[in-house]
């Protein structure tokens, strides 16, 4: 996927995008959509497999920062009240015993009793802050989706949960990539700080043009790769355990919420208090 236009939705609402999504209408990444909130990845699991889940999420805070745990119905009540994961993200992974089996705009079929939706942190959602410092997103810039990898930093297993965090890439030259990473330790709650900045191959990289997930983009000289900690590492983790269904975001489709980048910090803190 290449080459969308995403500036007309960038000052629209929330509610209204996920409109479209739930209608089928629109399915294209979400980066640089409704500027100012922020955005969240998606791991649905059966109850009996949510408990370790949510302990693996706990022991891996940066690259699965949880924002909202959903049970009963599919419907947020925190993070979008009336936003329905099963049907407001434009595409879904359908994961079966590991293995990936099918794409799809609609999970509402899949949602029982017995489901419980993580909703977890996304880069995306710090993008706003990055471009307001005059930080280019390449991806956003060409039409693309984030260029996502495996790499070789191990998370801390729990329970059948574990294997590679997965990292998206922005290109930075050298002063911006500094800047970036004072700006990004601010949002702890959707990533924070860059893991690695510079060579790819520290991280097990051999080709920065060939991502395991979403659209390479082009690195111009003077520039040095600069890779976050990703909310598709749960996907990578279920890879490893296997349950006999998981269902998340397409990597780069996520979840829109209504919750504003510069008050979720402090909306989640006031969360754990209440």
């Amino acid at each position: 996927m290449s080459g969308f236009d995403i500036t007309q939705y960038a000052q629209k609402n929330p509610a209204e995008v996920r409109a479209l999504f739930r209608t089928g209408a629109l399915d294209v990444p979400t980066a640089g959509m409704c500027r100012g909130y922020a955005q969240a990845n998606l791991m649905i699991l059966p109850r009996d497999w949510a408990q370790d889940f949510r302990a693996f999420t706990a022991k891996n805070p940066f690259a699965c920062p949880v924002l909202e745990v959903i049970e009963g119905t599919p419907e947020s009540r925190l993070m979008a009240r009336g936003g329905n994961i099963a049907t407001d993200l434009p595409a879904y992974f359908l994961y079966e015993n590991g293995v990936r089996t099918a794409r799809v705009t609609d999970i509402s079929a899949y949602w029982t009793p017995d489901s419980v939706g993580f909703l977890i942190g996304c880069s995306f959602s710090f993008e706003e802050a990055l471009m307001r410092a005059g930080i280019e997103m390449r991806h956003i810039a060409t039409g693309r989706n984030v260029p996502m990898y495996k790499t070789n930093r191990m998370t801390v297993p729990v329970g059948a949960f574990s294997g590679p965090i997965v990292c998206s890439m922005r290109p930075m030259t050298p002063e911006n990539a500094k800047r970036a990473q004072e700006i990004t330790a601010c949002f702890p709650n959707v990533h924070g700080a860059p893991l690695h900045m510079g060579d790819p191959a520290a991280l097990g990289i051999d080709d920065i043009m060939q991502p395991d997930y979403g659209d390479a983009v082009e690195l111009y000289p003077g520039e040095i790769p600069v890779f976050w900690p990703c909310g598709v590492t749960p996907q990578a983790a279920v890879e490893q355990a296997r349950p006999p269904l998981a269902i998340a975001h397409a990597p780069g489709h996520m979840f829109l919420t209504d919750i504003r980048n510069d008050v979720l910090n402090d909306f989640l803190e006031q969360q754990k208090q209440d």
